[in-house]
């Protein structure tokens, strides 16, 4: 009679023992792997998260501040359109205490939109150009109000919409003179839209 043999249980354990420690440590470096890029790809630490998360800060400032300016109560004109009707034609410049005319030195800029960009602007560091476009016969022009320098790639541009009406320019011949922006429509009680662009960068 042929004798049976006895399966050696014992190598059959030390196999599967280390088909189990193979699983559990390709499952640990899968996991590590995972872990790993969900960690590059998610830490503001990154210099594409962080610059993104200081844009969204800034276009929200931005968005406030002109929100803020165009503000008025019934019947009255805003700080923003204020400035536009007021304003002379020249560009200002921040030169540490101030903003002074480019145009001439004796000239400086007050208001409750300096007051603004003072308050959260210029102390918070954060560099500033305001321009106005609007439109004549032919195209769209742009002028410098306030001017701090070339934006930089990460500046945010924020923008408002302000209606001047014939009622509000005293002068119209003398305003079109001083500031380049004229009457687009003599027939009707509009005098021109002024585009008011902020534009917002860390210096």
């Amino acid at each position: 009679m042929r004798s049976l043999s006895m399966p050696n249980l014992g190598k059959d354990q030390d196999a599967q023992m280390h088909t189990l420690e193979a699983i559990m440590a390709a499952t640990i470096m899968v996991a590590i792997l995972i872990f790993a890029v969900q960690a590059t790809a998610l830490t503001p630490l990154t210099s594409s998260t962080a610059n993104a998360h200081i844009e969204s800060q800034m276009y929200v400032i931005g968005q406030d501040m002109l929100t803020a300016l165009d503000h008025a109560p019934y019947d009255q004109n805003s700080d923003l359109k204020e400035a536009i009707i007021e304003w002379n034609g020249e560009m200002y410049v921040w030169n540490g205490t101030h903003y002074q005319s480019d145009y001439n030195k004796s000239n400086s800029l007050d208001g409750s939109v300096v007051d603004m960009l003072e308050f959260v602007a210029v102390k918070n560091g954060i560099a500033h150009n305001i321009e106005f476009m609007y439109n004549d016969e032919d195209s769209t022009n742009t002028e410098a109000y306030i001017f701090s320098g070339q934006p930089s790639d990460n500046a945010v541009i924020v923008s408002r919409k302000v209606l001047l009406s014939n009622s509000d320019i005293v002068n119209s011949t003398s305003y079109e003179a001083t500031t380049d922006i004229p009457d687009i429509d003599t027939t009707t009680a509009l005098y021109n839209i002024v585009d008011v662009k902020l534009t917002l960068w860390r210096m």
